[in-house]
């Protein structure tokens, strides 16, 4: 008697879409840095081949801070809008003043710092006091990049 081996189909087809996703996927989770341990924020993430967007909410949904990692960023720092000096993934950066349109009361922050001469990251923060910007500054400044997977092969 001949054995069929159509019920295997379903698991094969199963096996298949994952293994297919699965590139996809582990690109996602790896993206975005680690937040620190300590923290209640979590990513949102949006990717293409080029560019990976992270933000970094609350759990009400509320932006705390962002990075966009490419190749290029359109960001351009101005030195009149030098503020704040920090350290992120062990390299001196600089923070630069900046605001969101609609809302002149929220406190803005941008910075871009060279990860490796094929990738850059663009961060920007949002705050509603100096003591809420503090602590964001603090958050990012703890992220490490070498652990991120993104690349922009």
């Amino acid at each position: 008697m001949k054995r069929s081996n159509h019920h295997l189909a379903p698991l094969a087809a199963l096996a298949l879409s994952l293994a297919a996703v699965a590139p996809a996927w582990a690109q996602t989770i790896d993206a975005c840095p680690r937040l620190p341990g300590d923290s209640t924020l979590t990513w949102t993430e949006r990717s293409s081949d080029s560019f990976v967007i992270c933000r970094a909410v609350t759990e009400d949904g509320r932006e705390v801070f962002g990075l966009y990692l490419a190749g290029d960023s359109p960001f351009q720092p101005r030195r009149a809008n030098r503020e704040e000096a920090g350290v992120i993934n062990g390299q001196d950066i600089r923070w630069y003043r900046s605001e969101v349109a609609g809302d002149p009361d929220k406190l803005v922050r941008e910075t871009l710092l060279e990860l490796d001469r094929d990738r850059v990251v663009h961060i920007w923060l949002h705050a509603d006091s100096e003591d809420e910007m503090r602590q964001s500054m603090g958050m990012v400044e703890a992220l490490r990049f070498e652990e991120t997977r993104f690349s922009s092969n």
